[in-house]
C-alpha cells in the first residue's frame, strides 16, 4: 500500500465485476485474504511518481486544533518498496523538517527524520516506530508503505460500512510491529481502503483510521483526499487533506536519500 497511503493504505483502480485472482468461495479464509492484499497492491503498480500538497490539522479532544502545511513526494523503485518524502512548509516552528521513508517489501523500512533546528538528520529505530508522528495520531509505522508480505491475512466476509459494499478482513503483522493485528476494509467496487482499525500490543482497540473523498488519476489510480485518524484511547484526532496531485513528475532517486534532506525548505 502506497504511503497515502501514508498510512501506509494500497490504493486500486474500478473493479466492476472483474473477478480477484485466486479469490472463492471455496478457498480458505487466508487464502482469500491475500488473494485481496494481492489484487489490489497489483493494481496501483505503475505510477512512476506523485507529488502533492498536503494540510495535517491536530485535535487534541478539547476543541483546539492546529494545522500544518506540507508537499509530499513518492517514488516508486524497482524490486522493493516506494521511497517517500515529506516536507512541512507552515507554520514556521516546523517549516523545513522532512520525513524520508524508504519501504521494503521484506524487512522492516528505513526512515529518517531531519530536524531544522538541529541540523542534523535522525534515523527513526525500529523499536520506534510505534511512537507518534510530529504530535499527531499517526505513528511513523502507519507512514510506511503496507507491503503485502509484511502481514498474514484472513478474510471475514462482506460488509456494508457506511452505505459502502466491503470487504472486511484481518491483518496481522509478520515482524516487530506496534500493533497486535488490523482489521480493513476494501470496498468492493475498486478495492479501495476505506477504513483500518489499529489494535494495540494487548488486543485493544487503540485507533480508527477513515479514508474518503477518492478521486481517479491517469484513469487508473484512485487517490484518498481525507484521511481521519481517531485515537479512541486518549480522545485526539488527526486529520490528513491532499490537494493537486501530480504524476510523472521525473523525480529522480536521488531525491530520496537522506543526505539531502537539509535542502527542502
Amino acid at each position: 500500500m502506497r504511503w497515502f497511503a501514508l498510512l501506509c493504505f494500497t490504493l486500486a483502480i474500478h473493479a466492476g465485476a472483474q473477478s480477484i485472482p485466486g479469490f472463492a468461495p471455496e478457498n480458505s479464509a487466508e487464502a482469500n485474504g491475500r488473494a485481496l492484499a494481492d489484487e489490489a497492491a497489483r493494481r496501483d503498480d505503475g505510477f512512476s511518481d506523485s507529488q502533492a500538497a498536503m494540510t495535517m490539522t491536530l485535535f487534541d479532544g478539547r476543541g483546539n486544533s492546529v494545522s500544518r502545511s506540507m508537499q509530499s513526494k513518492t517514488r516508486e523503485m524497482a524490486n522493493d518498496g516506494d521511497r517517500t518524502v515529506l516536507i512541512f512548509e507552515d507554520p514556521r516552528d516546523v517549516r523545513g523538517t522532512a520525513f524520508l521513508t524508504h519501504s521494503h517489501a521484506d524487512r522492516v523500512n528505513d526512515q529518517w527524520l531531519y530536524l531544522p533546528a538541529l541540523k542534523r538528520v535522525k534515523r527513526i529505530a525500529a523499536n520506534r516506530r510505534n511512537g507518534a508522528f510530529m504530535s499527531s495520531e499517526f505513528s511513523y509505522e502507519d507512514l510506511g508503505n503496507d507491503e503485502v508480505d509484511k502481514y498474514h491475512y484472513r478474510y471475514i466476509g462482506e460488509v456494508v460500512l457506511d452505505d459502502i459494499e466491503t470487504h472486511h478482513m484481518e491483518r496481522v503483522p509478520t515482524g516487530n510491529s506496534g500493533y497486535s493485528r488490523q482489521e480493513v476494509w476494501l470496498d468492493k467496487e475498486a478495492l479501495r481502503l476505506v477504513r483500518v482499525d489499529y489494535y494495540d500490543r494487548g488486543g485493544t482497540l487503540l485507533k480508527t483510521l477513515a479514508v474518503s473523498e477518492f478521486q481517479q488519476y491517469l484513469g487508473k489510480y484512485w487517490r484518498p483526499h481525507r484521511m481521519h485518524m481517531r485515537n479512541v484511547q486518549n480522545g485526539r484526532e488527526t486529520v490528513l487533506t491532499w490537494r493537486n496531485y501530480a504524476f510523472n513528475n521525473d523525480l529522480d532517486e536521488s531525491e530520496f536519500e537522506p543526505s539531502r534532506l537539509d535542502r527542502w525548505r
